[in-house]
């Protein structure tokens, strides 16, 4: 797809949804430590459900060595509602306690050492660093990030890792933690996977899907 192609559904995304590029902010609101384990915990879940685990798991576990103390029978009783929670459970035990062994108790700041971290993949890091440092590495790339990447045309592969490429080499850089941001507005609110609104969305002469099929 063409750059000129691109800049233009990202501009008429960002003005169909002008609050997306905030709406994480709910999760994203309050310390790195707090971002970090909420955007874990958010996989297969929606925000929704994620915040509602958010003030008793942090009044309980306000620092990563509270969390890093605690069993995972006490946490899962905090975010039993939430899907994997068994899995989750261990995993926000173990980032608190890879904090403080390797980090001093602090986020790290590169893409690198996040990967270190139990529970962070690349998709992870790029919304951390991102909502907690504003810092633009790379693009999410999740399942709604994905699936639109395909039907609008900016990819051709499933592979998430290209798909990221590909994103990256479409947009300019200060544009990718948002991007993310407003695809999976789209995708919530017109591209459903199953029954996409091809024909309210702002976007369909761009369309690949709806050149194909709409």
């Amino acid at each position: 797809m063409k750059k000129q192609d691109a800049a233009k559904i990202y501009s008429l995304l960002c003005n169909r949804y002008p609050d997306a590029r905030d709406s994480p902010a709910m999760l994203s609101k309050g310390s790195a430590f707090e971002v970090l384990i909420l955007t874990i915990l958010s996989a297969q879940t929606t925000d929704r459900a994620v915040l509602k685990v958010k003030d008793p798991l942090f009044f309980t576990y306000p620092t990563p060595a509270a969390l890093a103390k605690a069993t995972a029978e006490d946490v899962e009783t905090i975010i039993h509602s939430l899907g994997y929670f068994h899995a989750k459970a261990k995993h926000i035990i173990a980032a608190s306690q890879a904090l403080l062994s390797e980090f001093d108790g602090r986020l790290p700041e590169t893409m690198e050492d996040l990967l270190k971290i139990p529970g962070v993949g690349r998709k992870t890091a790029n919304i951390v660093l991102y909502h907690a440092l504003r810092r633009n590495e790379g693009i999410a790339v999740d399942t709604h990030v994905r699936r639109l990447a395909q039907r609008i045309g900016f990819s051709d592969t499933d592979n998430v890792t290209v798909i990221e490429q590909d994103l990256m080499a479409a947009f300019p850089q200060e544009q990718w933690g948002d991007l993310t941001d407003v695809l999976i507005a789209h995708g919530r609110a017109c591209c459903d996977a199953k029954k996409p609104k091809c024909g309210i969305c702002p976007i369909n002469w761009y369309c690949r899907f709806f050149e194909e099929f709409g």
